[in-house]
């Protein structure tokens, strides 16, 4: 990375909490980014600073990073592609970092895909509406009356609430469990880059090279 001027601006990182932040500071260890402040599990603070490569780090919910991105509190953020898609926020998506892979499906008992291939007005539990409407609606020309959720989803069929449900899938395993099962596949998933409109063009440079060093990692892996 070029070495940074005490007179540079801040480039400002805001990361989803949990898994995904953890992962992508180890991606961005490998390219000699590193930022101390945040191994330490005891602080309370809510930025962190590398001072020698003028970073700035902050840790969000999922849902936030893109609302924190689109509006230049943060110049780059790392969430999952559900989030982007759900949000739909007005940020450059640039790059597939190649972890938190998953899918996006419909899921349901299976005694409910008869359903999904008639046509029928059906109800579908999630917590990704915006998501489930594009689905049935532009790819499938299916309506359906969607049921936002905001915990297990997986509870919707069983205590019939819904007939199926829209939801992220990595192994399976939890709707195994409840009787459940995959009926159609929506998209896959997994962690993603993205960029303020506007910081795209003011710090065209050190993003780019940012991004250069990072898929040059992500070949390697």
């Amino acid at each position: 990375m070029e070495k940074p001027t005490q007179d540079m601006r801040y480039l400002t990182f805001a990361l989803g909490k949990g898994r995904l932040a953890n992962k992508t500071l180890e991606l961005l260890e490998e390219i000699g980014i590193t930022c101390e402040e945040m191994k330490d599990k005891e602080s309370r603070k809510l930025i962190f600073v590398n001072e020698a490569l003028r970073l700035r780090f902050f840790l969000a919910k999922g849902p936030d990073v893109p609302t924190y991105v689109e509006y230049g509190a943060a110049d780059i953020g790392v969430v999952g592609s559900d989030t982007i898609l759900e949000e739909n926020r007005r940020v450059y998506e640039v790059l597939d970092l190649g972890f938190g892979r998953c899918r996006m499906c419909v899921c349901g008992p299976a005694s409910a895909k008869e359903l999904l291939q008639h046509h029928e007005r059906i109800r579908v539990a999630t917590k990704y509406p915006k998501i489930a409407k594009e689905y049935f609606y532009n790819q499938k020309h299916q309506t359906v009356d969607i049921i936002k959720l905001n915990g297990s989803v997986e509870l919707g069929p069983i205590v019939e609430l819904s007939d199926v449900i829209v939801d992220i899938v990595e192994t399976g395993s939890t709707l195994r469990e409840n009787g459940l099962e995959v009926l159609e596949e929506i998209c896959p998933l997994s962690a993603r880059m993205i960029v303020n409109q506007v910081s795209m063009k003011m710090e065209a440079e050190r993003i780019k090279e940012l991004l250069q060093a990072l898929k040059g990692r992500i070949a390697k892996a």
